[in-house]
């Protein structure tokens, strides 16, 4: 499947363990909700969809970590996802992660790799 990138934000949209960006990706012809956060210094993109029950996953609109910074936290049942790998690390996620999307930040920007329409 060929692939495209699109522009997601600018790089300086992404604090370290902050705020992250929603967008829509387009999956299998429609779009799907998702966002990008930055962690490790790298922007890490995931479907916004708890492994739990198909919820997204932000208590406010970009709002996707725990109180500590350390997790990606559901805020409808309190599972915990690493922010790196998406893996569940705790709370009702049911052993099932998020979802990676692939993400590349070239030249001050963060762009999503899509599927070709």
């Amino acid at each position: 499947m060929a692939h495209r990138e699109r522009l997601i934000c600018a790089s300086s949209e992404l604090a370290e363990q902050g705020r992250g960006v929603r967008f829509a990706l387009a999956r299998e012809g429609k779009p799907q909700p998702a966002f990008v956060v930055r962690f490790a210094g790298v922007p890490r993109g995931f479907l916004n969809q708890c492994g739990h029950v198909p919820v997204e996953l932000d208590w406010q609109e970009g709002e996707f970590f725990d109180d500590s910074r350390l997790y990606l936290i559901c805020a409808t049942h309190g599972a915990l996802y690493h922010p790196g790998s998406g893996a569940c690390v705790g709370g009702r996620c049911a052993g099932r992660g998020l979802v990676p999307v692939p993400v590349v930040e070239r030249d001050g920007h963060v762009y999503v790799m899509e599927e070709k329409q």
